[in-house]
């Protein structure tokens, strides 16, 4: 019996490390997922702005057709903003500010357009053109409400990888200290259509 002691000790620990080795593994796999889930949904409010962007435009063309200049500007930056692609398991912060600064010039690029269409009544008086308007808002909201639950998603996991003993594993797994979505300067509010307008 005092022979299989040892073993049996050896057995318990080894045990016990299995299961908490796997139990670590497995929730960080959950909190990453959760962090990739919430990064889906960012993409898809920003995809949702440049899809309402065409139609926005084709309302506007029939009344404003002699702004061309300011058109492509807004197709260029849109086009701009749908090609970065991010694997959000992989994703690094130089990605993050390019995706960013992406996405911050297709907003410029509208602020410009809205303000055009500020000198053409006809347009604003237009039913369509109002509930593109509506819609614009409406998804510009959306976007800030998945920017900060995408955040809200990065603290759990951070805190489980970065905490000891948790550190130690991280390393040997791989799993890497995610980055924020780091608003612009002076988006802490979602915008809003008028403030495209007034710039």
């Amino acid at each position: 019996m005092k022979k299989l002691l040892p073993i049996i000790i050896l057995a318990v620990v080894g045990f016990g490390i299995y299961g908490w080795v796997k139990g670590f593994y497995n929730t960080t796999i959950k909190l990453e997922e959760n962090i990739n889930e919430k990064w889906s949904k960012v993409e898809s409010a920003y995809q949702r702005r440049a899809d309402l962007i065409p139609n926005l435009m084709k309302v506007a063309e029939r009344y404003a057709e002699h702004e061309q200049e300011t058109f492509v500007k807004v197709i260029e930056a849109r086009s701009k903003a749908t090609s970065i692609q991010i694997d959000p398991s992989n994703i690094t912060p130089q990605q993050l500010q390019q995706f960013q600064q992406a996405q911050s010039g297709l907003t410029s690029a509208l602020s410009r357009l809205l303000a055009v269409f500020e000198r053409y009544p006809e347009l604003k008086a237009n039913e369509n053109y109002k509930e593109m308007m509506n819609e614009l808002e409406r998804t510009e909201n959306r976007i800030k409400v998945e920017r900060d639950r995408y955040n809200e998603e990065i603290t759990p996991y951070n805190n489980h990888i970065r905490q000891f003993p948790g550190n130690v594993l991280a390393g040997m797994f791989g799993f890497e200290k995610k980055d924020r979505f780091n608003a612009d300067e002076g988006a802490e509010k979602a915008p809003d259509v008028n403030d495209f307008i007034k710039k």
